[in-house]
């Protein structure tokens, strides 16, 4: 009985932790952050596990489809599957103004709601590296995979601008749930190799830039104080802490002025990683 109690305490737990996230991406305009500032991530993603006409495709933690939607546009069949029905249903909406058909899957990327061996490629766009737990992601990563299909992912480095953005917010943010990793981790060519281990083959990894132009650096600041969910939630956090703000404030404009050339061109680095399902 006892053992039963935990066990449904746990599960009880991890439910209540995924809604937090569901809800915590869906607040602000992420779509703003996929159109405005990582528009051609996606593109990469996809040419890089060169999807081709028929394949099945999944996109894990697809967001409003920045990878699903040129998976699409290739001639793939695409399932985009999302923690959040908010950025789904936005997604969906994109999907149907530019004349494709995709099947837009709620589901928990460290619990993936399809069989074994069921794609062709499976990717995520700086998605599935914010999954709380790596290893549970990771594994579902291979388990949908059939044999020899190709796992693609495209994740923020720590060393790069959004890992460091992420550590300069944690001092204001909430403690990270018991066993959480911090999603930069994914950007690092030897934890993903340790996560995928023997069951890929052919992993290639490179680190690749992302251009990004904001005109000032307050413009950066208060663009992801707007549009994007991890900042609006660290913020909402410290709310009633008006030197806590001001603090998070200064530090995200130093943040992107040590980043911004004269002319407000910034680069963030991400790591571009493909790999074989043995």
């Amino acid at each position: 009985m006892t053992t039963h109690t935990q066990t449904q305490a746990a599960t009880d737990a991890d439910a209540q932790l995924k809604a937090r996230h569901a809800a915590m991406w869906a607040l602000g305009d992420y779509a703003a952050v996929a159109r405005e500032v990582i528009p051609g991530l996606g593109r990469v993603l996809v040419d890089a596990c060169r999807i081709a006409p028929g394949q099945d495709v999944l996109d894990v933690a697809a967001g409003t489809g920045n990878a699903a939607i040129p998976a699409a546009r290739a001639g793939a069949h695409v399932v985009a599957c999302d923690l959040s029905p908010d950025l789904l249903e936005i997604g969906r909406g994109l999907a149907v103004e530019a004349g494709l058909r995709l099947d837009w899957r709620q589901g928990d990327a460290e619990a993936l709601p399809f069989g074994d061996a069921s794609f062709d490629v499976v990717m995520s766009s700086v998605g599935v590296m914010f999954a709380p737990q790596h290893g549970p992601a990771a594994d579902e990563l291979v388990r949908v995979a059939r044999p020899g299909a190709t796992i693609g992912l495209a994740s923020w480095t720590p060393q790069g601008f959004i890992g460091q953005m992420f550590a300069a917010m944690r001092p204001y943010a909430a403690p990270p749930p018991p066993g959480a990793q911090p999603p930069p981790l994914w950007g690092d060519e030897g934890h993903v190799r340790e996560l995928l281990g023997t069951r890929v083959e052919q992993l290639t990894a490179q680190k690749r830039a992302l251009p990004v132009h904001f005109d000032h650096p307050e413009d950066f600041r208060d663009f992801f104080k707007r549009t994007y969910g991890p900042t609006i939630s660290t913020y909402r956090g410290i709310a009633g802490e008006p030197d806590k703000v001001a603090a998070l404030d200064a530090a995200l404009v130093d943040l992107a002025r040590d980043h911004q050339d004269a002319s407000g061109d910034m680069v963030w680095e991400y790591l571009l990683v493909t790999a074989r399902r043995t």
